[in-house]
């Protein structure tokens, strides 16, 4: 009797069907690869004329900053923005991203100050060049290169291809742009003196850490 219902609760055991797991957040794709539609030129004072060209939008070389600003709904907290950003020409920031972050906004700049600094502007007042998310590092004209940001309640953080370039806590801290950039907000994709090509520009809604994070209760 004993080996028979071992030999049940075996079956039962195994028949069971395996645990679910939790549905991936799913991208969004911010640019249809044929048109601006969604996006709108960042009124910048002398900026030039995005354009949508071989599936990118390219932002021309203009006098400053040259942008596009979205224009659709968006995430202020919890989330990640994805993009492949290439500089053509310029020795400046080919991709200033300007992002929600709460109640407030940053912007991840990548390839600035003569080409080489990537860092969030502005926390607690210092721009990218002067804070602690500076770094350096050199870029290839021509070449794609992935760029990943991830909006955290505490923190931010940013992928150049595969490496992790900056995972800075934002507790307690000011949050900031530069003034010459907010005509980015909410959402907005920036080249300085330089003409730049993006593409694969999406976005996608992150699980509440907070929940995930706190450890299970003892019963």
């Amino acid at each position: 009797m004993a080996i028979l219902t071992c030999a049940i609760l075996a079956s039962t055991t195994l028949a069971r069907p395996p645990a679910t797991q939790p549905a991936k957040p799913a991208w969004r794709n911010l640019f249809d690869g044929k048109s601006l539609k969604g996006w709108e030129a960042s009124d910048f004072a002398g900026h030039a004329d995005p354009l949508v060209e071989n599936g990118t939008i390219v932002l021309p070389f203009g006098e400053a900053l040259t942008g596009v600003t979205y224009t659709g709904e968006l995430p202020k907290v919890n989330y990640e923005v994805e993009l492949d950003a290439k500089r053509v020409d310029g020795a400046d920031f080919f991709c200033g991203l300007t992002f929600p972050v709460n109640d407030t906004f940053a912007s991840l700049i990548v390839g600035g100050w003569g080409g080489a600094v990537c860092g969030i502007s502005s926390l607690d007042g210092q721009d990218a060049a002067r804070n602690e998310t500076k770094s350096a590092r050199r870029f290839v004209a021509n070449k794609w290169y992935h760029i990943r940001l991830r909006v955290l309640p505490d923190k931010l953080q940013a992928w150049i291809d595969k490496e992790k370039i900056i995972d800075a806590s934002t507790r307690g801290r000011k949050i900031t742009t530069r003034p010459e950039i907010n005509a980015g907000k909410p959402l907005g994709i920036a080249s300085y003196q330089t003409t730049a090509a993006l593409r694969n520009i999406r976005i996608r809604a992150l699980p509440a850490e907070a929940d995930a994070a706190k450890p299970a209760r003892k019963s």
